[in-house]
C-alpha cells in the first residue's frame, strides 16, 4: 500500500509516495503552482507520473487554515477538500493539516543536517516532552507539540500570528521608530513575517519598503543599514520567543522555521540577549534549546508521522 504525502505552499507544491513507513525519495516531485489551475490538477499529474499507484491514505500539509476537512491557501486561489481528494485518489483515509502542524509532527525525528542547534540548553535540565515550532516566513504561526507515552504525537493548531503584539515588543518598537511608524505593527504576523521585516527596514531607514529577500541580500553584502535592521529584528524575535517559551514551556526545544527564521540564524547573540533579558522565570527560556529546521522535506516527514503515529 502507498501513502500520498504533500506539502503545498503559495509558490510550489511538493508530493511524494511513502511505502512501509518510508518516503520513496525517487517519487519526490516539485510542481510550480503557476502551472496549474487547481491542486486537483497537481494530484492528477503526479498520479499519472507515478503510474497510478494504489493509494491507501494521504496527508496534505497546506499553507493556510484548515477546518472541517477543508482548507485554502493563503497566497493562492486553491481549495482543498478531504472528500474530494478521497474520490480523486480512491484513498480510504485522507487528512488535511496546516503546514506548521506538519512541522510539529516532524520535530521528534529531525536530526543531522536537517537541524541546526542555535542555542543549546543544559543536558541535565528538566524535560517535559513539549516542543514548539515557530514559523517565520511569508506568514507567522506556531505549533505546540507534545510526545505522549508510547510515542504518539500531539500537534496543536493555532493562529498565533493574528494575536496582538505583546506590549513589551510594541514599547521597544515605539522607542526605536516612533509611535506613528510602530502603529503599523499591530499584530504578531505583521511584525514577524517577511512583510514585517520589510516594514521595519523602511521605518528604520526612511526608505521605500523593499522585499525581505532584498534586505537579506544587502545585509549579506555588508550594507550597514540592512545589518542594523537585522540586528534589531533578531532582538525582537528573541523577545517574542521568550513570551512563547513561558506560554508553551518547550523544554524539548523551540524550533525556528521559514526563510525569515533562517535569516537571523547568524545573529543569535542579539536573539539570546533578548531571550534571557528578564530575571523573572528566566529558568524556563534558559532550559529551552533553540533549533533551526533546515530539512526541506520536514513537512513531508510530518505528514507521514501524522498518518503512521501510534494510536
Amino acid at each position: 500500500m502507498a501513502m500520498l504525502l504533500g506539502d503545498v505552499g503559495g509558490t510550489n507544491a511538493r508530493l511524494a509516495i511513502a511505502r512501509n513507513g518510508v518516503i520513496d525519495q525517487t517519487t519526490v516531485t516539485r510542481f510550480k503552482g503557476d502551472d496549474f489551475a487547481s491542486f486537483d490538477d497537481v494530484v492528477r499529474r503526479f498520479m499519472a507520473q507515478q503510474h497510478q499507484p494504489h493509494i491507501s491514505s494521504l496527508c496534505i500539509a497546506v499553507a493556510g487554515p484548515v477546518s472541517g476537512g477543508r482548507a485554502s491557501l493563503t497566497n493562492r486561489d486553491w481549495s482543498f477538500d478531504e472528500q474530494n481528494l478521497a474520490r480523486l485518489t480512491d484513498a480510504d483515509h485522507v487528512r488535511l493539516i496546516n503546514d506548521l502542524t506538519a512541522l510539529g509532527y516532524a520535530t521528534p525525528a529531525l536530526k543531522g543536517e536537517g537541524l541546526s542547534v542555535l542555542r543549546p540548553a543544559p543536558e541535565d535540565r528538566a524535560r517535559n516532552g513539549q516542543a514548539l515550532v515557530v514559523g517565520l516566513g511569508t506568514g507567522f504561526n506556531v505549533c505546540a507539540v507534545r510526545v505522549l507515552p508510547g510515542g504518539a504525537i500531539t500537534a496543536l493548531e493555532a493562529e498565533e500570528g493574528h494575536t496582538h503584539l505583546p506590549a513589551n515588543i510594541m514599547a521597544r518598537l515605539i522607542d526605536r521608530v516612533g509611535a506613528e511608524a510602530a502603529a503599523g505593527f499591530f499584530s504578531t504576523e505583521e511584525t514577524f513575517a517577511g512583510r514585517g521585516l520589510s516594514r521595519l527596514h523602511a521605518a528604520m531607514t526612511g526608505l521605500e519598503p523593499v522585499r525581505s529577500e532584498q534586505i537579506a541580500a544587502a545585509a549579506e553584502a555588508g550594507d550597514a543599514a540592512a545589518n542594523e535592521t537585522y540586528d534589531f529584528f533578531a532582538e525582537l524575535v528573541g523577545l517574542l520567543c521568550r513570551e512563547l517559551a513561558l506560554r508553551f514551556m518547550p523544554l524539548e526545544g523551540l524550533f525556528l522555521a521559514g526563510s525569515v527564521g533562517r535569516s537571523i540564524a547568524g545573529r543569535m547573540d542579539r536573539f539570546t540577549l533578548a531571550f534571557l533579558s528578564k530575571t523573572h522565570m528566566r529558568h524556563i527560556p534558559e532550559n529551552a534549546p533553540v533549533f533551526l529546521i533546515r530539512d526541506d522535506m520536514a513537512a513531508l516527514h510530518g505528514c507521514l508521522a501524522a498518518l503512521t503515529q501510534p494510536g
